[in-house]
């Protein structure tokens, strides 16, 4: 399996849920398959998906799922410090490991090499992670949601993109409809 096939599996999982995507492919994969007011395309923040998403978890009550990269989680490690630190129990961070950074060619990503994301994620003091094959990722995440406590999936799957469309929505619009689902779902 590739991403795009982790992705239409989980897809009902993630229908009115808050999700928060990816930059590149897995934004545009998940806008083909399930366009919602209640998912947040990343356009242009490599390796802050996992930060907005534990951001939107900690200030409102409804779960967040962040659906990130290995490539994107590698630019910014640090966020797994943070999420360690600042543990909100309605957030599932999805990572899609697939070893490569897939929305620029493939290039190969330590994490397809010696780097575990499982072992770095524990050792920043993660408590609730689960390493899985992509074909387990939707039970994990139906566990992980319904578990109440902050969780860290990371989903092993092959490289690979599936030739999609880019987002046409205007980022200005993706945010503004995002912070309203926000707001109507708290209300």
């Amino acid at each position: 399996m590739i991403r795009y096939d982790i992705l239409k599996t989980i897809a009902p999982i993630l229908k009115d849920r808050l999700v928060v995507c990816n930059i590149g492919s897995p934004s545009q994969e998940l806008y083909q398959l399930l366009d919602q007011p209640s998912n947040f395309y990343m356009l242009g923040t490599m390796g802050l998906c996992s930060s907005i998403g534990l951001g939107v978890a900690l200030v409102q009550d409804q779960p967040v799922i962040a659906i990130d990269g290995d490539g994107s989680v590698l630019t910014n490690l640090a966020t797994l410090s943070t999420i360690a630190n600042n543990p909100a129990d309605n957030f599932v961070l999805l990572i899609v490991d697939n070893g490569s950074y897939g929305s620029t060619g493939d290039q190969p990503t330590y994490a397809g090499m010696a780097t575990s994301l499982t072992e770095v994620a524990k050792a920043c003091g993660c408590r609730n992670v689960v390493e899985c094959s992509a074909e387990e990722t939707a039970t994990e995440l139906e566990k992980a949601i319904t578990s109440g406590k902050m969780t860290i999936i990371i989903s092993k799957c092959q490289p690979g993109n599936v030739n999609v469309s880019v987002i046409d929505d205007d980022p200005v619009n993706i945010a503004n409809r995002f912070s309203n689902q926000i707001r109507e779902l708290n209300s």
